[in-house]
């Protein structure tokens, strides 16, 4: 198998994630299912990031509901929640991806596969989700109020 970029692997795993909407067959079966049709071999990123979708997919859709504002996950399109559902994973358990390479890949997938509608959706979730995992970093600490005698120094 030739060496692909992660772009490629990370697609891999959005095809196998996807399937899984539609199909709940073990994870071997899906990918020897792939390889049939498709001439396809699974890589080993997209395997292990497949199997920590399947196995975070509780806390993922939990994620994934809490900043989708008036959404239920039923009423997301199949494309976009396993675009979501892997960016969620990488973000939150994947600590060699960064989280903003992880959005724009997401939102790279959806211009690819689904609408610039979606696209949309997806970084705003995604952005929302990072935003609320990340402590403020733009808030300028307090400066220690300084002893009145450095004041009268200065």
């Amino acid at each position: 198998m030739k060496e692909l970029k992660r772009s490629e692997q990370r697609e891999q795993a959005f095809a196998i994630i996807f399937e899984r909407i539609f199909n709940d067959a073990p994870l071997d079966e899906l990918v020897d299912n792939a390889l049939l049709a498709r001439d396809f071999e699974l890589c080993d990123y997209a395997r292990k990031t497949t199997e920590g979708v399947q196995e975070h997919l509780g806390q993922i859709d939990a994620a994934i509901e809490q900043y989708a504002i008036g959404w239920k996950k039923q009423r997301i399109s199949k494309v976009a929640l396993a675009i979501l559902r892997l960016a969620v994973y990488e973000m939150e358990y994947e600590d060699e991806i960064p989280v903003a390479v992880a959005v724009n890949e997401a939102v790279e997938l959806a211009k690819k596969y689904a609408t610039q509608a979606d696209a949309s959706f997806i970084n705003g979730i995604l952005g929302s989700i990072s935003r609320a995992a990340q402590p403020e970093q733009t808030a300028q600490p307090e400066q220690p109020a300084q002893p009145a005698s450095a004041q009268e120094d200065a």
